[in-house]
């Protein structure tokens, strides 16, 4: 089926309170925006955020975080918005820290339909605590649960009119994998062409797994 075109107001209104939700980008590269403002416009709260990062201070999702609408953040680099460590000391917000290769082979792992993984990544540190580890070889490793979302929000240079997907240079980070480990998929674009014109060897993400496409 192709994808279905809304803006980003209409789109954000399929979010729940309590979701589960994946926000491409790093940094403040390759994050949908868009979808980020409209979110802040409803009562949306209490979400678990999947992210690289939590944008900075009033940054990107540095603004849900203020508003209060994120109550877990996973992901592997914080450092870039304070008010992360601040709402964390304060009992405020829950923090899942991840290697970020780590990271992006949980998302993958969890778009393929692989339910967790070995590697040998934080062995032996804080970040194994609790998990299961096991010598493969001479060496320990970690068993890490797959990551997965009710709702990915990610962002892309062009659509096609059935949803297949390009990006451009570094925005393409983490919005692929996200695309894929989602019950729900919305891409802000720049711009819509239509279907045929993308050269098939170019597309990243294929139409499949995008189910709605927000102009940005």
């Amino acid at each position: 089926m192709p994808a279905k075109f809304e803006t980003p107001r209409e789109a954000v209104r399929r979010i729940r309170s309590g979701a589960t939700v994946m926000v491409g980008g790093f940094g403040l590269s390759g994050v949908p925006v868009k979808l980020v403002d409209a979110l802040l416009e409803t009562p949306v709260g209490d979400l678990t955020v999947i992210s690289n990062n939590i944008g900075t201070p009033g940054g990107g999702l540095g603004k849900w975080l203020r508003a209060g609408k994120i109550k877990k953040a996973i992901g592997s680099y914080f450092t870039t918005n304070p008010d992360v460590g601040r709402a964390y000391l304060e009992g405020k917000l829950e923090v899942q820290l991840m290697p970020q290769g780590t990271f992006c082979e949980a998302i993958r792992a969890g778009g393929s339909g692989i339910a967790a993984f070995y590697t040998p990544t934080a062995a032996g540190t804080d970040l194994a605590a609790g998990k299961e580890v096991r010598e493969f070889d001479g060496k320990l490793y970690v068993l890490e649960r797959a990551l997965r979302a009710d709702v990915a929000l990610i962002k892309a240079y062009k659509a096609d009119e059935l949803g297949n997907l390009v990006y451009y240079k570094t925005a393409r980070n983490f919005n692929p994998l996200m695309a894929m480990a989602a019950d729900l998929t919305i891409a802000e674009v720049d711009e819509v062409v239509p279907a045929g014109a993308l050269d098939p060897e170019c597309i990243v993400t294929p139409h499949v797994f995008v189910d709605i496409v927000v102009t940005g």
